[in-house]
């Protein structure tokens, strides 16, 4: 079973799509035996929060089911637990490794990193722009799920 994290500011915009929309490619593949998918926060901020009403709206929009969420701050027994921690830019990295207590097995990744780009996915509470937001999220799920297979 491949186990992932991902992981974002306050759990309630980019993580939560991202748990959502891989959960959906996962299901289309019909490979959901083979993966376990959540989702966490680097802050406390939003802790027991329904994802944002923008992130839920952007997925509703597109079809994708937005797995039942509470938003959850990530753990240093997290690392252990999952094989691929999946951050959306590099506040967050550096937050997850410091949570961590360093990256040894090298587990930490930015989401886009598997679509081949360095660059951050933005925040939707700031930019209020959740449709630029889904399409980095699903170009880098779509991306790490072939990594994976």
């Amino acid at each position: 079973m491949i186990k992932i994290l991902f992981i974002c500011h306050g759990n309630i915009c980019r993580s939560t799509m991202a748990e959502s929309v891989m959960t959906h490619l996962v299901r289309q593949r019909h490979l959901e035996d083979r993966f376990q998918i959540a989702s966490a926060a680097t802050s406390r901020e939003e802790i027991g929060n329904s994802p944002h009403y923008g992130t839920v709206n952007k997925l509703r929009s597109v079809g994708i089911p937005v797995i039942p969420h509470r938003a959850v701050q990530m753990t240093k027994q997290d690392y252990e637990k999952y094989d691929y921690l999946i951050g959306m830019d590099e506040a967050n990295i550096r937050n997850m490794t410091r949570i961590a207590g360093g990256d040894p097995e090298h587990k930490i990744h930015r989401l886009l990193e598997y679509a081949g780009s360095g660059r951050a996915i933005a925040d939707p509470w700031y930019t209020g722009n959740f449709d630029v937001t889904y399409d980095d999220i699903i170009e880098g799920c779509e991306a790490l799920l072939d990594f994976l297979v």
